[in-house]
């Protein structure tokens, strides 16, 4: 609140500061060009400050003439203006009329007794003589004359002479002042003041000249289009529209309203309003949906939301400027939530990321028991993304934070059930698709980059993927056993049970790869007991751990296992499916000199 007050009653040395910043960050790509061109940095100041004040005093002094014509012209749109209003006027006995015209006379009434009584009580508080009236004198001289015509201005003058003043000390000691701001902020700080710094000089920078850029040339496609449609002084419109561009929001439709409606007043039809207002509508589209996030992209890292919301607090506290700014000013105070730990909710309030990760968001609306509006996340992912991708960055992480609230016992017994079987009613459900256009060969290396190969295949491999501790385990067992299946390999996977019926399950089928399925961090014990007794029961088996979503990486995850457990730890299920894609690769090799289908068991425990 302090903060808030400050900012409002110090905005007459604020608001210079703020344009002269805001109009240094414009200007500096320039100035450090220039010097790259082995020019001085007062040189380079010099020549870009003259530049852009005579180029914006030559197009203000143009503007403001046609603007003047324009007032001198209009007497002269009276009689079609007049046309205008009578045909957008409603008959002679219409309802409209009728209360228009008592709204009237009942004005005129109230206006008419209302001066009575005025002149009643100023005869009586008179005694009856005339009430004197001043009459003010014109100014006698030119001092006196110019000081009436500036006074409205004065305070728009003083602005900007600040500004001229402000913009060349900013550029010429930019660096100072950087340094300054990270003296201030203490040594302790300066790793991240120095990042912040950096940040918000590319992202405003960047930013600004781009947006100076796409105005400039929406202000110019204005320009030529009101002049190919006749409308007079094209030049002020295709400014306007430029500048009012800078505006958020409110820019763009007092930038239309201005032609349109010197349109209808010169024009007795209304094509060229209808033209012109569609100029405004298709460039807007266009400017809006493509040209703009095409050469922005994440340019502020600002929500719409947080946009909108800041022009109007902005607005309140400054006026028309704060209007202007609060773009800038909004992207500077989210630089210091996303840099400042202790601020961080700036962060969230105003960064254009997502409220929650999207496998956070999946498993919230489990937990609100909400299963139609889950399978909808998870149909929008599979849209864009193939299916490994959903289990490893959406399904997976969501049953490691089921997992965590279940240990933790924050996490009833009828909504955990609730969570298991909707996950596994899901995977079942993918499981029944065909596969997507966009969804690779599950153990084509060359897949994952793009290309295509259609001789890969795992014939006479037989693999089973055994879940270590209990449900969620259970679930990422189907999940890679379902990739196995869809690319056409002998794949099975085994329900949780107990430890012994796990083992005398597995010795029923002659397997050659075992896939344990262990989701950390409480599954980590167990899965390394659970491949020791594999080990011992089936030495000639080959053993990959997934220990999904396992934070520390594969190095720390076979620390922790120990030695001789497994053959490979693995992390993620496209990590699998990279290791036994290079096993694939070493089975087609083989198979210049022998039958595949005869080597590959050995070849893939080789590779393992």
């Amino acid at each position: 609140m302090v903060v808030i007050v400050g900012l409002y009653f110090g905005r007459q040395a604020l608001i210079p500061l703020a344009l002269a910043t805001v109009l240094a960050f414009l200007l500096a790509p320039v100035v450090g060009w220039l010097e790259k061109c082995r020019c001085g940095r007062l040189s380079a100041v010099a020549v870009v400050l003259v530049l852009a004040f005579a180029l914006v005093g030559t197009v203000g002094w143009i503007v403001t003439g046609q603007l003047l014509n324009i007032v001198d012209q209009f007497p002269s749109y009276k009689a079609n203006i007049h046309d205008r209003i009578q045909s957008l006027g409603a008959s002679h006995g219409s309802r409209l009329r009728n209360a228009t015209n008592t709204v009237t006379e009942l004005s005129n009434e109230l206006s008419a007794a209302s001066e009575s009584a005025v002149d009643k009580k100023a005869g009586k508080a008179s005694g009856g003589r005339p009430i004197p009236v001043e009459v003010t004198q014109p100014p006698s001289s030119a001092p006196q004359y110019l000081r009436t015509m500036l006074g409205p201005l004065t305070g728009l003058i003083e602005t900007c002479v600040m500004v001229i003043v402000f913009t060349p000390f900013m550029l010429v000691k930019r660096e100072d002042l950087r340094n300054r701001v990270i003296r201030l902020a203490g040594p302790s700080q300066m790793n991240v003041v120095t990042r912040a710094l950096d940040d918000a000089s590319r992202r405003l920078s960047r930013y600004l000249l781009l947006q100076f850029l796409v105005n400039a040339i929406y202000g110019l496609i204005v320009g030529g289009g009101t002049y190919w449609m006749g409308i007079p002084h094209a030049l002020l419109w295709g400014v306007l529209g430029g500048l009012l561009r800078f505006v958020p929001y409110a820019g763009v439709p007092i930038a239309a309203a201005f032609p349109v409606a010197l349109a209808l007043a010169l024009f007795p039809g209304w094509h060229q309003a209808a033209l012109i207002f569609g100029l405004f509508v298709v460039l807007e589209l266009i400017t809006g949906n493509l040209v703009e996030p095409w050469l922005y992209g994440a340019h502020t890292g600002i929500s719409s939301l947080a946009i909108l919301v800041a022009a109007v607090f902005w607005t309140i506290l400054w006026g028309p400027v704060g209007l202007i700014l609060s773009t800038p000013l909004t992207v500077c105070i989210f630089l210091v939530g996303l840099y400042v730990p202790q601020l961080s909710f700036l962060d969230v309030l105003l960064g254009d990321e997502p409220g929650l990760p999207l496998e956070a968001q999946f498993y919230q609306r489990l937990l609100a028991l909400d299963q139609d509006e889950a399978r909808h996340v998870a149909e929008i992912y599979l849209k864009e993304k193939p299916l490994w991708s959903f289990y490893d960055s959406v399904l997976i992480p969501a049953l490691a934070l089921a997992e965590r609230d279940r240990h933790l016992n924050s996490l009833g017994a009828d909504t955990a059930n609730f969570v298991s079987q909707s996950v596994r009613e899901l995977i079942e459900e993918l499981g029944e698709r065909s596969p997507n256009d966009n969804e690779p060969l599950t153990f084509d290396p060359g897949g994952l980059n793009g290309t295509h190969r259609d001789d890969a295949t795992l014939s006479g491999v037989r693999f089973v993927c055994i879940p270590a501790g209990d449900e969620a385990d259970e679930l990422v067992a189907m999940m890679i056993g379902q990739l196995l299946e869809r690319s056409g390999c002998d794949a099975r996977y085994l329900s949780f049970a107990p430890r012994a019926d796990l083992l005398d399950e597995m010795a029923k089928d002659i397997t050659h790869i075992a896939i344990v399925s262990a989701l950390p961090p409480f599954a980590v014990g167990q899965a390394r007991s659970l491949c020791k007794r594999l080990r011992q029961r089936h030495p000639e088996l080959k053993i990959i751990l997934g220990l999904w979503n396992f934070e520390n990486g594969i190095a720390k995850g076979q620390e922790r296992l120990g030695l001789g457990s497994a053959d490979v730890v693995v992390t993620s299920l496209q990590q699998a499916i990279s290791v036994l894609a290079e096993a694939n690769l070493a089975v087609d090799s083989s198979n210049q000199a022998q039958t595949q289908s005869a080597v590959a068991p050995d070849i893939i425990a080789t590779r393992l």
